[in-house]
Order: structure tokens, then C-alpha cells, then sequence
């Protein structure tokens, strides 16, 4: 993990230890079908820089990292998920936010508290949560596939990170379906 968490004059803070890029071939997606579900073994790359920072309404800065994130079937290496997004992190309470959008016509801002350990090269955890309220999504989407809740959990410890996500659909005429994705990656430059 980075023991410097400054860039280029910016305090990144715990968001340093996302920064480089990362691959994983260990991921599992469990996702709805209209009759059943489906599970895909995947493998992934998540690339995170340093994007400087920003200040929101004169009395918030805010650390920012963007991110982009490539999922492909194992079945066919075909590329089933695309992400791009921001970490955020506010130094003056230890807020986190993850904001990202999918082209599927969803958008998601996700907020947490992080609990950062004193010494930033022990585990990290990341834990951000939305509700319908902090979720976007085009009238297709939300009349056929509604996302009503989306978690995610994001491990880091040196230079492997695991995550779990969850989201919540209405989707096949089944009601809150948890969508659930999972993998472990290294960081590799």
C-alpha cells in the first residue's frame, strides 16, 4: 500500500491506496434471468488515478480519484460491464462517496463513513450505501429493471483488494433481487 498519501500537492488520504491498476480472475456475478438466475465466472480490470480535488460551496474539499472498471465473461471474454466513476473522500469527517455511472442508463451516487485505521498501510475498508433517492436511472430502467439499493464493500490491504457488491433490482416481476458481484484482485502497476 502507499505509505505517501500526498500527490502533486493533494491529500488523497486512504484514497491513495486505490491508486495504480488492478486485475482479478476470481469474480462470480449472480444476476437475474425471467426464470431463474445466472452465475458468470469474470475477470476485470479497475484502473484508479489521482484527479486532483475539488471544492464544493466554499466549506467542503473534497480528495478525488476517478476510476474505470472493464468486466468480461470467462465463458467468452466478451465485455459485459463497463463503470467509470469517482472515489471521494473528505477529510474533515472521513466521508467516502463512490459516484459512477453504467451505460445502461444508470447512474449512482453511494456515501459512507470511513473508519480508517491510525497507521494508513493496515487493512483499509471501504463501505458505501444508496438509496432510490441517490440512484438515476432512465424511465426504461426504472419501468424494467429498477435499481432501488446499491452496497458496495471494498477491502484493500497492500496490493490485493476484494469487494462485494450488491444491487437491488425489481426486475422479471421478481421484487428486490439482490444482484450480487464478488472478486479479488492485485494490484499490478
Amino acid at each position: 500500500m502507499n505509505a505517501t498519501t500526498t500527490i502533486d500537492g493533494i491529500d488523497y488520504g486512504p484514497l491513495a491506496a486505490l491508486i495504480g491498476v488492478w486485475k482479478g480472475d476470481k469474480g462470480v456475478d449472480r444476476a437475474p434471468e425471467p426464470d431463474a438466475e445466472e452465475r458468470n465466472p469474470y475477470y476485470e480490470t479497475i484502473t484508479f488515478e489521482a484527479a486532483g480535488d475539488v471544492t464544493n460551496a466554499e466549506r467542503q474539499t473534497l480528495s478525488v480519484v476517478r476510476y474505470h472498471q472493464v468486466v468480461s465473461r470467462k465463458s467468452n471474454d466478451k465485455v459485459f460491464h463497463d463503470q467509470v466513476g469517482y472515489w471521494l473522500w473528505d477529510p474533515s469527517d472521513d466521508t467516502i462517496v463512490e459516484t459512477f455511472t453504467i451505460p445502461r442508463a444508470v447512474a449512482v451516487v453511494a456515501e459512507g463513513k470511513l473508519a480508517a485505521p491510525a497507521d494508513l498501510s493496515q487493512e483499509l475498508v471501504f463501505e458505501v450505501a444508496a438509496q432510490q433517492n441517490a440512484i438515476a436511472q432512465a424511465a426504461f430502467m426504472f419501468q424494467q429493471a429498477k435499481t432501488t439499493a446499491f452496497t458496495h464493500r471494498m477491502t484493500v490491504q497492500g496490493d490485493e483488494m476484494s469487494y462485494t457488491e450488491s444491487t437491488i433490482l425489481d426486475i422479471y416481476e421478481k421484487h428486490s433481487y439482490d444482484h450480487k458481484d464478488l472478486n479479488t484482485l492485485h494490484r499490478v502497476g
